[in-house]
């Protein structure tokens, strides 16, 4: 048994594999063939530094051709990979490399002085390995390493469809917690999925979003394993992503909302330079899309097939809209994925038959995940017998499509990005002027949804608007930091303490026909 990129490497190794083409000029473009020489090489070194299989490996770094051929090396070691948002504060990521009991780091130069500034605080890290430029005190040379690495084959620890990961997707009740799976779901499921969208070998995908994203990594590797040529945008910049689908003739993406609408809101003498008839399948996600965006990119991309999928990363892809069906549904979010049922549960556990009633939105399907790591408590919480919720409350129509309607767990999308209050509260809570604090999202064109605080001051403060973003600026990802911040004596709570986050929200979804 083989692994899957080192068939295609014998197949067709000449056909490039990953492209990673810069706007400051820097072209990588490695074949096949290279990306299997050096993702065995990638994997031989860390097993020759005492990697072995299920030994938690994190990495971290833009969208690159060595991310790329690290996701391959875990795979083919057996070893779980954690892929580390580049963009959390220093004691976030810090959090997560010693949560997730990692032993090994492998990141981008770029992240080499902030690895070197949490050093202490991950105390159960044995190598971090650096590529991409100089390392830090105490850190390897990944390319000193590679250089003398073996580039054989490594004969696969797992099976067809297994794939140990884990995702860290941020906590209701507070930190972090890490999605664990150690399989990437049943293995003619995903070709059924594949079928669908209408992947061809012949396509070519682009990278719209960041690799420690689920939805970009999943929608790529699955491109990969189809022998797809991959072209790696750095970071998103919308002239730029014209730019490489027409230069590369690309014909399929995956993406959140917000870079596509960048990308349609540039000005028509800007998007007129670039041909960008090849682009035929984009896959919608990571966000609820407006039945606006969805107009405004069809006209702009009126070739193109357009399929929304909803999923999360602890439960998969689970429903898809697919083309014909994008206008006449709007809201939908659409059918079962292939392999996938759905269940929608009302307050007392019963199967919710009836049309336009909402439920707790409930998911069996082998692509969910295994457990989350050292928080099963929560993992159990939200499972009923077989079946899995992450909190979202959905009904569908005569037809079985399905709409997200709300959510019952606490989260904010914004920019396709999964943001959870809890979080945030805590770290507004240190400051000695905050007494409490509620966090919610409030309606926002641009991104889906924006996050809003309201605090409670301590009596005599001068506490601003300005102070509190500034101070979440110092302890949070940008993205997680409020955009806005109003001011009031006294959150309202239940009789039992609970802050009654839907009569602070109501003001200002109020006129929306969705609450998320």
């Amino acid at each position: 048994m083989n692994d899957p990129l080192t068939d295609k490497a014998r197949t067709q190794p000449d056909k490039p594999a990953v492209i990673d083409d810069r706007p400051d000029g820097t072209l990588i473009r490695w074949t096949y063939a290279e990306l299997e020489n050096n993702a065995n090489r990638l994997g031989n070194a860390l097993m020759a530094l005492g990697m072995k299989p299920k030994d938690r490996i994190v990495w971290c770094g833009r969208n690159s051709t060595w991310i790329v051929a690290a996701i391959a090396a875990a795979r083919k070691t057996g070893a779980t990979a954690v892929p580390l948002n580049y963009r959390l504060a220093p004691e976030e990521a810090a959090y997560i490399i010693d949560n997730s009991d990692a032993a090994y780091v492998f990141a981008d130069a770029e992240f080499a002085a902030m690895l070197a500034q949490i050093r202490e605080d991950i105390p159960k890290v044995r190598e971090i390995v650096i590529f991409d430029g100089p390392p830090g005190p105490g850190m390897r040379d990944a390319a000193s390493l590679l250089a003398a690495a073996d580039a054989t084959p490594i004969a696969p620890v797992l099976l067809p469809g297994q794939a140990n990961s884990m995702i860290y997707t941020s906590g209701t009740t507070g930190r972090p917690k890490g999605a664990y799976r150690d399989s990437a779901g049943n293995a003619d499921l995903v070709s059924e999925l594949m079928g669908l969208i209408g992947y061809r070998p012949d396509d070519v995908y682009i990278t719209t979003g960041p690799l420690y994203h689920s939805g970009p990594a999943s929608f790529m590797g699955m491109g990969i394993m189809l022998g797809q040529t991959v072209v790696l945008q750095r970071k998103f910049d919308p002239e730029d992503w014209l730019r490489l689908v027409d230069k590369y003739r690309v014909s399929s993406t995956f993406s959140a909302p917000t870079p596509i609408r960048r990308v349609c809101q540039l000005d028509e003498t800007v998007f007129g330079r670039y041909d960008v008839s090849s682009m035929r399948i984009l896959i919608a996600n990571a966000a609820p899309w407006s039945y606006a965006l969805k107009k405004m990119y069809l006209d702009r991309f009126p070739k193109l097939s357009l399929f929304e999928v909803y999923g999360s990363t602890e439960l998969g892809v689970n429903t898809v809209l697919t083309p014909e069906y994008q206008l006449s549904k709007p809201g939908s979010c659409g059918k079962p994925a292939p392999g996938v049922e759905i269940f929608l549960l009302d307050d007392d556990g019963n199967v919710i038959t009836t049309p336009h009633t909402p439920g707790e939105l409930f998911i069996r399907s082998p692509g969910v995940f295994t457990e989350y790591y050292k928080a099963r408590d929560q993992y159990l919480k939200d499972r009923r017998g077989d079946k899995q919720t992450v909190g979202d409350v959905a009904y569908f129509d005569e037809e079985g499509f399905f709409y997200i309607c709300d959510r019952k767990k606490d989260m904010i999308i914004s920019g396709g990005m999964n943001i959870y209050p809890a979080e945030i509260e805590d770290a507004l809570e240190h400051h000695p002027d905050v007494m409490d604090v509620a966090v919610f999202g409030i309606p926002s064109e641009e991104w889906g949804e924006s996050v809003h605080a309201v605090v409670v001051p301590r009596p005599g403060s001068h506490l601003g608007e300005q102070d509190v973003i500034a101070y979440a600026r110092t302890h949070l990802a940008g993205y997680k930091v409020p955009r806005s911040v109003d001011f009031i004596e006294e959150l309202p709570r239940t009789g039992s303490g609970k802050i009654l986050k839907r009569e602070l929200r109501e003001p200002y979804w109020k006129n929306q026909t969705s609450k998320v």
